[in-house]
């Protein structure tokens, strides 16, 4: 499976160059989005990534520029916010751990202080977005904090392991649900930081289970207990990665919506949320004890394999992307049946992760 993926990322390679893709539709060629949109990141880190495994010069140089760019991005009028660890955590700093560059750790700091700014002092949450939605909160942000737990290991400045933590927290408290499934946005009161409920987003109503944001929780609590030791974070990923494999269908890649109508057959699915969800599950495992984390390890093998024989574009050598039946927003008609990006990232990294890569991007 990884010798074709990384024959496929040679390909991209040729025909993205140097374009912002986020998603591909039936003609299967990537679109070129702004470079304050937040899914910038992905295709660079799928560079680095490729890079590492192969060592290959071309790789480095296709992925170098993109923090210097996303920096000139940020002196100008941009909509930067809480994704901005989507947006270097696979640019400046997965750059500086392989390189060493001083240009990318000053720009990965830099990212970290403006999302440890979105920080809510009485909520205890990371603001989304740049709308007057001063007290929105999105389970998105769980994958996110890496970003400030990194910060907090490279320049010594404990303040950054505090937002995490307190945000964190609050995902457990607040996001996931007693069963295990999680809402996507809950809605704070700005001022005091009373919690006003759950709001549908991008699921499929408030009290719904929205696949992809099930697999951000489940990876991004992992990541939590392994910046920090903290059993609770542990527990919150089982919790929902146990849900969320209980209602997979029978090739084990999730509909975009666990409860997005009593007839799942006819609602699409979302090969990104299998994607990233595989690549949690494998962190997950490396956490717990062999016997207990084999479950989720074969689990993600699984996945990765029904990915592989039945969503990937093999059959279509002319198609930019790795992965076809991904569902970016449901509700809002958009992205529907497509190919993302972040699956094909995630897609790889899970890959590099089964055979053997050990370095850690988010």
């Amino acid at each position: 499976m990884l010798g074709r993926t990384i024959k496929k990322a040679e390909f991209m390679l040729e025909q993205i160059g140097d374009k912002s893709p986020h998603a591909a539709k039936a003609d299967g060629r990537y679109d070129d989005m702004r470079l304050d949109w937040w899914t910038t990141g992905f295709w660079p880190g799928m560079l680095w990534i490729l890079y590492d495994l192969t060592g290959k010069e071309a790789y480095k140089q296709a992925a170098w520029s993109w923090d210097e760019r996303l920096e000139r991005m940020m002196l100008q009028e941009n909509n930067f916010h809480h994704d901005v660890g989507f947006q270097f955590l696979p640019t400046a700093v997965i750059k500086y751990k392989l390189t060493g560059d001083p240009d990318a750790l000053r720009r990965g700091l830099f990212a970290a202080n403006l999302l440890a700014g979105r920080y809510n002092l009485a909520g205890r949450f990371l603001r989304a977005w740049n709308q007057d939605k001063l007290g929105w909160s999105i389970i998105d942000s769980s994958m996110n904090l890496s970003l400030l737990f990194w910060a907090a290991e490279a320049s010594g400045d404990p303040r950054f392991m505090h937002i995490a933590r307190a945000h964190a927290d609050t995902v457990v408290e607040r996001f996931i649900r007693k069963d295990g499934s999680v809402c996507h946005i809950v809605n704070f009161d700005p001022v005091t930081g009373e919690c006003l409920g759950a709001i549908g987003g991008q699921g499929a109503s408030p009290d719904s289970a929205w696949s992809r944001g099930a697999a951000w929780a489940l990876y991004g609590m992992a990541n939590a207990c392994t910046y920090t030791g903290d059993k609770k974070y542990l527990r919150a990923s089982r919790q929902v990665a146990d849900f969320f494999l209980a209602h997979l269908p029978a090739d084990a890649v999730p509909h975009w919506d666990f409860r997005a109508s009593e007839n799942l057959q006819h609602e699409p699915r979302d090969s990104s949320a299998g994607a990233c969800a595989a690549s949690g599950l494998l962190e997950l495992a490396s956490l717990l004890p062999e016997q207990e984390g084999r479950v989720y390890r074969l689990a993600a093998k699984r996945m990765i394999r029904s990915l592989d024989q039945s969503y990937a574009t093999w059959h279509l050598p002319e198609h930019e992307a790795i992965l076809l039946h991904a569902t970016g927003h449901k509700p809002a008609g958009q992205n529907v049946d497509v190919s993302l990006i972040y699956g094909d990232y995630f897609f790889l990294e899970a890959l590099a992760k089964l055979n053997g890569w050990e370095r850690r991007i988010f």
